[in-house]
């Protein structure tokens, strides 16, 4: 039996204009959990690709338990016990858990009928086996977005895969959903399996892996050992080629008149249920006011409301003065309205436009992009995608003329958020700003949110990293079933009271 489970060897892989891999080599003992470190557009996930057979390599070959192998699709990958759960999940939502975990090989009874009995029941024993909870019956459209995740896990269970890849598993969960997945993972090496964490988590890599690979730039920088004593600036460092600064630098804010005015807001969620209750909150110029709650706390319809994407049921939102309930998406934007959104691929981007095109969705119709006869100026576009490439440090292969869908799903959250910043909005509706950034990235971004803040707009940023919303807001208000629990100044609550708080009950007396 070899020492590793996985060898990829002098693996080269290009697309047009950029090199995603560059001569790698990556070594994975057998029955240990090893992660892949590198930044945004490092080559990650394009390794993990060549290994589940998505992505042909250039050059360079692969080895299993000792055995050199061609993985020419992801079936030979199958075949080989290895599962990948995607960054961006591969469900069909109107099927059931069952009928995705087995689609493709649907079993059939003597007549040919569809028979789903029998994997109703592995399915469950698999669920109960690994700690996973979900329901084999339940539809996809059904269950929040952490059990889609494990609904992922269980195809690759189900295959009876002894090597499984995770890429980016944490980009969509909640903090307690982490802490679930972190137990998944060391039960899961604790059954014989092998893990592979693509991840840039620093937090998560000292919680459950045993090696860490770094990559930059599409090269291999190095493997260490994870013990104790490994400092996430290390990892750091390694990732990124510099010193991180993890903490948040800004000078006491010096907030002006209020810019967004919510009043006694109540909103409903696509099936009729009242998500935001009656809720108030005010944002004023130069400061930043973070939300912070479990998910699913009416997070998500309070900005689809804000942002026009949802009508309100009763109470009033007022933007610089003027109630603007019944205005347009686009009135919204063109009075001063920006919206990082949480989901990025749903109400962010355009995965088959350009990168160029998704930067001017809101003012393409502009005089500076748009001619007298409604034709749009390419020329016009490109520069200023170009600019916005460079200064927000996009990673892409063809520059502006890159398709959107096409980018790691860090790059996409950045081409997000180079957009609404460069509108100058007077109000910034904020929604997970770093989920799926490394450090460096996230460093720059929250460093941009706070320059934001600093000329005078008015951000209301909604994060389920209780760690941001503390570091990065100058006031924090807690919300627990679509109602306001309570409103702190930064410094004046800890994470306990604020924890304690998201479960509703009221910690101490908010300031006024």
């Amino acid at each position: 039996m070899s020492e590793y489970a996985i060898e990829m060897l002098g693996i080269t892989k290009t697309f047009p204009g950029i090199i995603a891999n560059d001569n790698v080599d990556l070594r994975i003992k057998t029955n240990e959990v090893h992660a892949i470190l590198g930044e945004n557009g490092a080559g990650k996930s394009t390794l993990m690709s060549v290994l589940f057979g998505a992505y042909a390599p250039d050059s360079g070959e692969i080895k299993i338990n000792g055995k050199k192998v061609e993985i020419k699709n992801p079936n030979v990958a199958t075949e080989l016990g290895i599962g990948m759960v995607h960054q961006h999940f591969k469900l069909v939502h109107n099927y059931t858990v069952t009928e995705n975990i087995v689609l493709g090989r649907e079993p059939r009874n003597k007549f040919g009928i569809i028979s789903l009995a029998k994997a109703e029941k592995k399915v469950e024993e698999l669920s109960k086996r690994y700690g996973l909870q979900v329901d084999p019956k339940a539809k996809i459209d059904d269950i929040s977005v952490g059990q889609q995740q494990r609904v992922e896990i269980l195809k690759t269970l189900y295959s009876d895969s002894n090597i499984i890849i995770l890429d980016e598993p944490t980009a969509v969960l909640t903090p307690q959903e982490i802490d679930e997945l972190m137990d998944i993972i060391r039960k899961l090496k604790s059954e014989g399996k092998t893990i592979v964490l693509i991840t840039h988590k620093l937090k998560e890599i000292k919680a459950v892996a045993d090696r860490c690979s770094v990559l930059r730039r599409g090269k291999f920088i190095g493997c260490i050992d994870i013990t104790p004593n490994t400092s996430e600036q290390e990892l750091a460092t390694m990732m990124v080629g510099r010193s991180v600064k993890f903490d948040i630098e800004k000078a006491p804010c010096k907030p002006g008149e209020k810019v967004l005015e919510i009043k006694n807001l109540s909103v409903k969620d696509s099936i009729g249920t009242m998500k935001v209750k009656d809720l108030s909150l005010d944002v004023r110029r130069g400061e930043i006011v973070g939300i912070a709650g479990v998910d699913g706390n009416g997070q998500s319809e309070l900005l689809y409301a804000l942002s026009g994407l949802s009508p309100v049921q009763s109470g009033e939102i007022i933007l610089s003065g003027k109630v603007i309930n019944k205005d347009t998406i686009r009135e919204r934007i063109g009075e001063g309205m920006g919206h990082i959104p949480e989901d990025r691929q749903k109400h962010g981007l355009v995965a088959g436009l350009t990168v160029g095109e998704n930067m001017v969705l809101k003012d393409f119709f502009s005089d500076k992009y748009t001619g007298k006869f409604g034709i749009l100026n390419y020329k016009a576009i490109d520069e200023n995608a170009t600019k916005l490439i460079e200064e927000f440090d996009i990673r892409t292969a063809q520059g502006a003329q890159t398709d959107a869908g096409s980018l790691s799903g860090g790059n996409q959250q950045k081409v997000i958020v180079a957009r609404e910043i460069s509108l100058s909005p007077d109000v910034l509706l904020v929604a997970q700003p770093t989920r799926g950034l490394d450090v460096g990235a996230i460093e720059y971004i929250r460093k941009r949110i706070v320059e934001e803040r600093d000329k005078g707009r008015g951000i209301l940023l909604i994060s389920f990293e209780l760690d941001e919303v503390m570091n990065l807001c100058d006031r924090i208000a807690t919300i627990s079933k679509g109602s306001i629990v309570g409103v702190f100044n930064a410094g004046e609550v800890t994470s306990q009271e604020i924890g304690l708080m998201m479960t509703g009950i009221k910690a101490k007396e908010e300031s006024k």
